[in-house]
């Protein structure tokens, strides 16, 4: 019961979602099976800019700098 068997190599598919750009990155040895797969939520490049939008802020604003950008803080469990 394997699945899709496709091309071996890698791949990097964004999709426009509604809160921005959701990546897919596929490795794939040409099996049934992925090598690896990774998927980029949307909320990943503000995560990431976090840092920067916070400098020379207090602690108590970090809630409203992060409700201000639209983030969805489920898509953080991965």
């Amino acid at each position: 019961m394997e699945g899709h068997q496709p091309p071996a190599g890698e791949v990097y598919m964004p999709i426009e979602g509604g809160n921005g750009e959701m990546g897919f990155y596929l490795v794939s040895d040409g099996s049934g099976d992925p090598v690896r797969v990774r998927m980029r939520p949307p909320c990943f490049n503000l995560v990431a800019a976090m840092p920067a939008m916070t400098i020379g802020h207090y602690v108590a604003d970090i809630v409203p700098i992060f409700g201000s950008v639209n983030m969805i803080g489920g898509e953080l469990d991965r």
